[in-house]
């Protein structure tokens, strides 16, 4: 069954912002504390703490779907949906994405973001440089009468320009008192072809580029998805506005303007 889009009004728009600011903040805080050594369930214990503690809001993946934890943790060759663990310690090579959902006040902001570590493999910080590049590529597509197959088209043209692929098995979606509204915003696609944006809109738009094949598997745990070559895969993810001219990032983060990235479109 398809699911509902549903338009945001003033009010229900001024909730997402304040949650989207709020996750934004939790970015934020992860930026010193993610190192190597660290384990990943130390990360999930830690944003659990500060969303619960600190910004008197609630983690919305704790539960969702009965997962059982507060984000994903997804290193090197794994797409999305990788569960934390005290035994998973970060390396000085690795690449990892984490992967939050908030809630305050009835509605709810979804983003992820890689973190670096230090001796990544120059190619591992390409991916990286290009999967964040490719997300703002479909951002910048996004305005009132734009088709959502204008969104995947661009990202996937930035990631093939590369060398990269993009994954077909996961999609963004629609977002607001559901963490999975209408529409389902496809990463690749065609120029003017799907659903027509309107104001009031809120998705997410959410990218997983692989170095490889776009081909994914899911372990046996039900959840980590992994590229099916073993090669590394990178995901960069925003909660989405359409407004009246155009865009506006609500889970933006600050560090992103001094890169040139712009929060409104």
């Amino acid at each position: 069954m398809r699911k509902q889009v549903i338009i945001k009004n003033a009010a229900e728009i001024e909730l997402m912002r304040t949650s989207g600011q709020l996750l934004a903040q939790v970015f934020q805080m992860l930026d010193g504390f993610i190192t190597p050594g660290i384990s990943t369930m130390e990360i999930n214990n830690k944003v659990e703490d500060f969303i619960v503690n600190s910004l008197n809001a609630r983690p919305a993946s704790k539960g969702q779907y009965d997962y059982p934890y507060s984000l994903n943790t997804s290193i090197n060759e794994v797409v999305c949906h990788g569960m934390p663990s005290v035994t998973q310690k970060l390396k000085a090579t690795d690449i990892v994405n984490v992967d939050i959902t908030l809630e305050k006040n009835g509605f709810i902001a979804d983003s992820s973001k890689m973190f670096v570590m230090p001796e990544a493999t120059p190619r591992a910080n390409h991916l990286v440089k290009v999967t964040q590049e490719a997300m703002w590529q479909g951002i910048k597509q996004v305005k009132p009468n734009v088709k959502l197959g204008d969104i995947g088209f661009a990202i996937q043209q930035h990631a093939e320009k590369h060398g990269f692929s993009v994954v077909r098995d996961y999609c963004g979606h629609g977002i607001g008192r559901e963490m999975h509204e209408g529409p389902d915003v496809l990463h690749y696609g065609k120029v003017n072809t799907g659903l027509t944006l309107k104001p009031g809109m809120t998705f997410t738009i959410e990218p997983m580029i692989n170095q490889g094949t776009y081909k994914t598997k899911t372990k046996k745990d039900g959840w980590t998805v992994i590229t099916r070559d073993k090669k590394l895969s990178a995901q960069f993810e925003h909660t989405i506005l359409v407004t009246e001219t155009g865009f506006e990032v609500l889970s933006f983060r600050e560090q992103e303007a001094q890169l040139g990235f712009s929060k409104y479109g």
